[in-house]
């Protein structure tokens, strides 16, 4: 069975640099040098699909959304 794609969408406006989506799924999500939430790739590497989905889902500041890509 093929994994879903999908894909971070990130409100930086909203990230306020709690960093607990990095905690949880740091292959997914960084902090830049101002604690702001980035990622190198907005796909989900295959695997890391629930992990990508808990680190959104903890945001404090709701500012990561885990959608289809």
């Amino acid at each position: 069975m093929m994994s879903q794609t999908l894909k971070v969408v990130i409100d930086k406006a909203a990230c306020c640099g709690y960093g607990v989506c990095a905690e949880i799924c740091p292959e997914v999500y960084k902090l830049d040098s101002n604690g702001i939430v980035f990622v190198d790739d907005p796909i989900v590497p295959a695997g890391l699909e629930e992990q990508a989905r808990e680190g959104a889902e903890a945001c404090p500041q709701a500012a990561l959304a885990v959608v289809d890509a």
